[in-house]
């Protein structure tokens, strides 16, 4: 089963559309980050961080890796780290964060898509990618790329957006996500649909066990679910 969501705009790939959204609001990513989740998203990956450095790992695979905010807090842990993003304009951002952290000799960033990883099979201890699996062309063939360049024991993290299902803070998510935030966006980065195909994007994504089990459809193992702040993202493991 191949999983998509509604694209972003009506012309080329879910890649070219994701590609080119992510390139127009590159330079104000970091700053609506913060703003829409009031800070929580770095929280978020430092849970991520925590459940990384429980092993130990020489190298770490960050996909979807933006502006490399988690790659960076992986440098933590693990030897060396490598950034892939489809978009060139948030891997500008995140070269230039990284060089400012003085990390240019244990992170590298690269131009790649998930599913077509170029690196061999079996390179990284873990791979870690942060609110961008959603955005992948094909779930499926992202989740299998990924995999693939996984040492045979390694580990995978998942950082998703999910929707609340317990009332009322399943209402008020709804709304913040459907009607304050797109406006925040909109503002903000000057990008009139990037911020409305979010919650679009999450209410399409599959959650809970329903992504355990694509997860281990495509050969993981040990796959499990943690819910984060009463359920608006959830972090998911497994092992290969």
């Amino acid at each position: 089963m191949s999983t998509t969501v509604k694209p972003y705009a009506a012309e080329g790939s879910k890649r070219e559309q994701v590609e080119r959204m992510f390139d127009n609001i590159s330079p104000k990513y970091d700053l609506l980050n913060r703003l829409c989740s009031l800070g929580t998203d770095q929280g978020w990956r430092r849970k991520v961080i925590r459940s990384v450095g429980q092993e130990p790992v020489d190298r770490l695979l960050d996909v979807a890796t933006g502006t490399a905010d988690l790659a960076i807090m992986a440098s933590k842990v693990a030897k060396h780290v490598t950034g892939a993003d489809i978009s060139a304009g948030m891997l500008e951002q995140g070269r230039t964060k990284v060089e400012r952290a003085g990390l240019a000799e244990k992170i590298s960033l690269a131009q790649a898509d998930a599913a077509t990883l170029p690196f061999p099979d079996e390179t990284f201890d873990a791979v870690t990618v942060a609110f961008g699996v959603r955005n992948f062309e094909s779930l499926n063939n992202g989740i299998r790329g990924m995999a693939r360049v996984l040492r045979p024991g390694g580990r995978l993290f998942v950082l998703e957006f999910s929707k609340p299902r317990h009332t009322p803070f399943k209402q008020l998510f709804r709304f913040y996500f459907h009607r304050v935030m797109p406006v925040i966006g909109r503002l903000v980065s000057k990008d009139n649909a990037a911020y409305t195909y979010l919650p679009e994007s999450v209410d399409a994504f599959p959650q809970g066990d329903e992504f355990i089990r694509i997860l281990e459809g495509c050969g993981l193992h040990q796959a499990r679910a943690r819910s984060l702040t009463f359920g608006v993202a959830t972090l998911y493991t497994a092992r290969k």
